[in-house]
């Protein structure tokens, strides 16, 4: 999907329509449609010709497209095709892709730090009820996503870690799992207070996953109808500096792992 969106990009700013990009191919107008909506692939000899006739010179961007698009890879995600809604296979081949994560929650424990307890009682409390068949698949699924060691900073506002979606057991072991995952070397994992004077910056959760390049990084929010990828340039660069002015204003790893684990013994 995002090599067709850059696809489709590059055309508009050539100032060319689907017909006249299919006739530089010598293929129906469909095709180039069916190409920018994700719905059939594209060679890298196809590509590069494309990348050509809009006249776009920038190689390491091309470069990056060709890997995208050629990316045979048959994921682990793909045992879950047919059982799971394809959003969360997106998730999974954009963590694939993805060079770091940056992120900031508000209301609950990010799903890449969460135990096996939570996991199953933030599925547990969808609305409307998931059968325990599908609440098993998701569990499963999100514990799966979690081995990833791409560098990964993550702020985590101090209401979701008071905030029990399970029981106090379950609270207590995601708060000690917080702790314990906070000290590997890919993760950096920063506390926002309640008591942090005037900050509004972390009113909502964002996800900032980095591509290959820059412009190919892309921000998911997730909505009560599913995530929701963006990204366009302008939106992209709002966010990175939205989550430099909240990660500024957070409190360091070694107080923060020490504000958890704080919280957990109040329980």
């Amino acid at each position: 999907m995002r090599v067709a969106t850059e696809l489709r990009r590059l055309r508009e700013a050539a100032d060319l329509n689907a017909r006249q990009a299919a006739a530089l191919l010598g293929v129906s107008p469909a095709q180039i449609t069916h190409i920018e909506s994700g719905l059939a692939g594209v060679s890298e000899k196809r590509l590069r010709r494309l990348a050509s006739h809009y006249s776009c010179t920038d190689d390491e961007f091309i470069d990056a497209l060709v890997a995208m698009a050629t990316d045979r890879t048959r994921g682990w995600w793909e045992e879950y095709r047919g059982l799971l809604p394809t959003p969360f296979l997106d998730l999974s081949e954009l963590d694939h892709h993805a060079s770091f994560r940056r992120e900031v929650a508000i209301l609950f424990v990010p799903g890449l730090l969460q135990t096996e307890g939570y996991a199953r009682a933030v599925f547990s409390s969808r609305v409307p009820e998931l059968t325990p068949e599908e609440i098993e698949l998701r569990v499963r699924h999100r514990l799966n996503r979690q081995r990833m060691t791409i560098p990964y900073k993550v702020v985590i506002h101090e209401a979701a870690l008071r905030i029990r979606v399970g029981d106090r057991s379950d609270s207590r072991a995601q708060l000690a799992r917080l702790v314990e995952l906070s000290q590997r070397d890919h993760i950096t994992l920063r506390v926002i207070p309640f008591d942090l004077d005037g900050f509004s910056r972390a009113s909502s959760t964002m996800t900032y996953v980095g591509g290959q390049l820059p412009k190919l990084d892309t921000v998911v929010r997730d909505l009560p109808h599913g995530s929701v990828f963006i990204d366009s340039d302008a939106q992209l660069s709002a966010y990175r500096t939205r989550f430099l002015k909240v990660e500024a204003v957070a409190l360091e790893p070694e107080p923060s792992r020490d504000f958890i684990h704080k919280l957990a013994k109040e329980l």
